[in-house]
């Protein structure tokens, strides 16, 4: 019987929290969402470029332009403040809300590692929601290579690419009993062309079968919601881990609410041993 020390691990990608007519933030999926936190929840977001960029837009009338990293970084730093004054205004108030931003080292070095551990599994019994994003403002993809490369040569590196491997690798870290993962579209598709072709559910009587049926639907994956996002393919990767911990793992997009994708009444893909 597996323990598990933390109910949800969720994860929203940047594009589900857009409005794509408007080009501005979906306050009413962000409302949404934030109203359903509750302690012995993570919340990891993504978001921080993309609403820095609309929130400079909105100020200053152009784009910000230069060194892509720089952009990127000035971006993000601008829109970590808009995320989360955005869940603090629609999170509970009878709740208290941490910002925790990580980078690829806190999962790479043992002491950095139980450091976050400790501080994630006090929040529930504090009555705290902690709210997590990758750090960009402060780690360019070249000081990544820098300080992986430092790393001995036998180890197995996390690189938190992007946000489903960050929020897969907290769900191994806190032992989660569930992983969701909110995109744009309703989960993950046979033929991605296809709307009918939405897999439902991909499971095994143990979690080497789960891992087999994973890998065979690798094979169909194409495409990303945009540019210099991994796409389906990189999610289903990312999740094997967290399935061999115990953690059952829900794709579907965020316009469902997360107790309707959990309980199954809304489309998704649940992937899980049987």
């Amino acid at each position: 019987m597996n323990k598990f020390d933390i109910e949800l691990v969720g994860k929203i990608g940047s594009m589900a929290l857009i409005n794509k007519e408007y080009n501005d933030i979906d306050y009413n999926i962000i409302a949404r969402l934030s109203r359903e936190l509750r302690p012995g929840m993570i919340w990891v977001t993504s978001g921080a470029t993309e609403i820095g960029r609309i929130d400079f837009i909105k100020r200053n009338g152009y784009e910000l332009e230069g060194d892509c990293s720089e952009v990127k970084t000035d971006y993000s730093a601008q829109g970590q403040s808009v995320l989360m004054s955005n869940y603090r205004q629609f999170v509970d108030s009878k709740y208290n809300l941490r910002q925790i931003l990580v980078e690829h080292q806190h999962f790479n070095n043992d002491l950095k590692k139980n450091y976050l551990k400790n501080l994630l599994l006090r929040c529930p019994a504090q009555n705290a929601i902690p709210i997590i994003n990758y750090n960009d403002p402060l780690s360019t993809s070249e000081i990544i290579k820098l300080e992986l490369s430092t790393l001995p040569a036998n180890c197995h590196p996390v690189h938190c690419i992007d946000n489903d491997e960050t929020a897969s690798q907290v769900a191994c870290l806190v032992k989660a009993k569930r992983l969701l993962i909110l995109t744009s579209v309703d989960g993950i598709y046979s033929n991605f062309e296809d709307k009918d072709s939405l897999v439902r559910e991909i499971s095994g009587a143990n979690a080497l079968e789960v891992i087999a049926n994973i890998d065979e639907y690798q094979k169909v994956c194409y495409g990303a919601s945009r540019a210099g996002a991994n796409g389906a393919k990189a999610k289903l990767e990312y999740i094997k881990e967290p399935i061999m911990n115990g953690t059952e793992v829900f794709i579907a997009s965020s316009k469902y609410k997360i107790a309707d994708i959990l309980s199954g009444i809304c489309p998704s893909t649940k992937i899980c041993v049987n």
